[in-house]
């Protein structure tokens, strides 16, 4: 798994673009600054990534090649942050920074300085009321970032004991890293990239 395969999970600086208006401007403050907070799975998760899908098909539809759920909200029965976590393949990451800035136009925002940071993909974000409610991670199809996630989303779907692990796992984390989103990410690390070593050596 690559190094920054749960950064969906990462607190951005920030430095966004996409926002306007200082209303705007504090609701996006406060999505960024969001504490971790674990919800009982919600059914309505599936229907919000196909919803999300289909617009950014009609909204690029040339632009994307697979669109797929990943995260915990992908994952029946688990708990999980309210944000739907989505992958969308493209075949390179050369001139992507035209597609952010259309997605940007169109309900988006990202972090330049925190894309900078990330060797294999881009990141976007959507928010609502202070609250993130989806996640955009731009990559490329069949790469280490594609295949690891859907390995891992996979496995939990598949195997009931290792996703209920999973939630024991994602509970304390939360209860103790509840107001540091990155703390969160790092301390669950060790537990994706054993799920996806063991996938990639069987």
């Amino acid at each position: 798994m690559t190094a920054d395969a749960n950064d969906q999970d990462r607190k951005p600086s920030a430095t966004e673009t996409g926002a306007a208006g200082n209303e705007q401007s504090q609701s996006l403050a406060a999505a960024i600054n969001e504490e971790v907070s674990l919800h009982a799975h919600d059914p309505a998760w599936a229907e919000a990534f196909e919803l999300e899908r289909d617009r950014l098909r009609a909204l690029l539809p040339e632009a994307f090649g697979a669109i797929e759920h990943i995260g915990s909200t992908a994952v029946p029965g688990l708990v999980a942050k309210p944000i739907i976590d989505i992958m969308a393949a493209v075949d390179s990451l050369d001139n992507v920074e035209v597609l952010i800035e259309r997605l940007c136009d169109n309900g988006y925002t990202t972090s330049t300085e925190f894309n900078a940071s990330l060797a294999d993909r881009k990141w976007l974000m959507r928010w609502r009321d202070g609250r993130r409610t989806h996640h955009l991670h731009i990559v490329v199809a069949d790469g280490c970032p594609w295949n690891d996630r859907l390995a891992f989303r996979d496995a939990l779907r598949s195997e009931p004991a290792l996703a209920r692990r999973y939630a024991e796992l994602k509970a304390e984390l939360a209860t103790r890293h509840h107001a540091d989103r990155d703390a969160y990410t790092d301390a669950k690390s060790a537990f994706l990239h054993s799920v996806v070593l063991a996938k990639r050596r069987a």
